[in-house]
């Protein structure tokens, strides 16, 4: 048993050197950000999908295709627009011919989704019938056309952006569709030493190049330990403690009994884990501690917890009701 362990040490070991070497190819063209890059990592160690939600010029595309770039996997982008069918995600038939007998037969034309990596740029750009293309990918990692089912190649990840700012001509994400997004990340401006780095950096004749520095296997492999790391009992009460909280029929707190209208799901308390999980991997370590939880409830419940009208005139938010929920709900070691 002790050697098993020591092998896998030794394999998380050499991998976390793969997981720095990424986020060193990142911090090339990507200056700051490095929260928001570490939960980019998340959602890949824990094989979900993630939201990026940030004003333009926070370079939130530009983040997704350096990561993409740094990786050996295959990367589609995909502007959605209003105009944005079904079939130009998923893919349609079409009618071909065999040479040889002169038979005529649909084949099934595979669009952009089958790929690696997903940027869906500006997905809330598209109305809600396209948007609901990607609800079975996300969740099943399959595409089904007709009476025919297509696995896709695993690993497989949907990155999208939307812009919180400019809201004509977009379509609100369905609850459902927003429940399977693992987190939503939210890009803030960066600091005056950053920005002043960014100017530096963008306006001047340097041009970048990137090296893939970790592949397809290793980021599956990496997804198998983060289901092996430990969490306590007392933890997982933690994270089912913290999600039942966020729920007005069954919450103690007052402040969300009067300020919210839906809690998270079970999903939320999932995501918690796997997500506290691959940040405790993301450091070197094969358990996980109250910081890793606290490390990332907010962008897990970030579009679970749905404030009511009431609080929203008095610019209450989820992000409010989270910190709330962490200040009130404590952590008890047994």
């Amino acid at each position: 048993m002790n050697t098993e362990l020591e092998q896998i040490a030794a394999e998380v070991d050499t991998l976390s050197q793969k997981l720095q070497a990424l986020k060193a190819e990142i911090g090339k063209v990507i200056i700051g950000q490095e929260q928001t890059v570490d939960q980019l990592l998340i959602t890949f160690l824990a094989g979900g999908h993630a939201l990026l939600e940030g004003v333009p010029g926070l370079a939130k595309t530009l983040m997704i295709r350096t990561l993409a770039d740094a990786i050996d996997l295959k990367f589609k982008r995909i502007q959605f627009t209003p105009d944005l069918m079904p079939s130009d995600i998923l893919g349609t038939e079409i009618l071909e011919e065999d040479h040889s007998t002169g038979k005529k037969f649909f084949k099934f034309n595979k669009g952009p989704i089958f790929s690696n990596i997903i940027l869906a740029d500006e997905i809330n750009r598209t109305p809600p019938k396209t948007q609901a293309a990607l609800l079975e990918v996300m969740q099943e990692f399959s595409v089904t056309y007709g009476d025919q089912t297509y696995p896709l190649e695993k690993p497989f990840f949907i990155l999208a952006t939307q812009n919180p700012i400019e809201q004509s001509g977009t379509f609100v994400l369905p609850e459902a569709q927003q429940d399977r997004f693992l987190l939503y990340i939210a890009i803030g401006y960066p600091g005056a030493e950053e920005e002043a780095a960014i100017l530096k950096a963008t306006t001047g004749t340097t041009r970048t190049s990137l090296q893939k520095v970790i592949s397809g296997a290793d980021i599956l492999r990496l997804q198998e330990l983060v289901r092996e790391v430990s969490i306590s009992d007392p933890l997982i009460d933690y994270v089912s403690e913290m999600v039942r909280a966020t729920r007005p029929d069954t919450s103690g707190l007052e402040y969300v009994r009067k300020w919210v209208d839906w809690g998270a799901g079970p999903r939320a308390g999932q995501a918690m884990i796997l997500t506290a999980k691959a940040n405790a991997l993301l450091q070197g370590r094969l358990s996980v501690t109250p910081e890793d939880i606290r490390a990332v409830v907010y962008p897990v419940f970030r579009h679970r917890i749905l404030v009511n009208f009431r609080a929203e005139s008095e610019g209450i938010r989820s992000d409010s009701v989270t910190a709330e929920i962490l200040d009130k709900i404590e952590y008890k070691a047994s």
